[in-house]
């Protein structure tokens, strides 16, 4: 009984170090440098982006995403049925095989509010 006591114990503290890898894209954005970083350093230090696209030919634009969840979206149960706060989003340019241009962005819910006060008036 004492050994299935223990167990239980030692598979509830283990189960507590689980946890998803969490990518912090404001942080991953500054190890990429414009002009000095290249492609294969992008896809080492971020890994495949989430979106792609060429924007002129020799020129393309990967696009990495995130959620970012409120304090409740954290929770272990009832964090995966609540919606995101927001999110950030890294959006690379590659002239080439070098990096030509970073950007961050983060946007949040409030960014949209104006559109609930704003009157709308149809087009005809």
């Amino acid at each position: 009984m004492r050994r299935v006591l223990v167990l239980c114990c030692v598979l509830l503290l283990l189960g507590g170090c689980y946890g998803k890898p969490v990518r912090h894209l404001a942080s991953d954005a500054s190890l990429i440098k414009p002009d000095v970083s290249t492609r294969s350093d992008v896809l080492l230090y971020l890994g495949e982006p989430d979106g792609h696209r060429v924007v002129a030919p020799g020129v393309e634009e990967y696009v990495y995403y995130e959620d970012r969840k409120g304090l409740l979206g954290r929770a272990p149960v009832i964090g995966s049925y609540l919606d995101p706060e927001g999110y950030e989003m890294l959006v690379i340019t590659l002239k080439g095989e070098k990096v030509a241009g970073c950007e961050f962005r983060e946007f949040d819910k409030k960014d949209t509010s104006w559109m609930d006060d704003f009157t709308w008036e149809e087009i005809k």
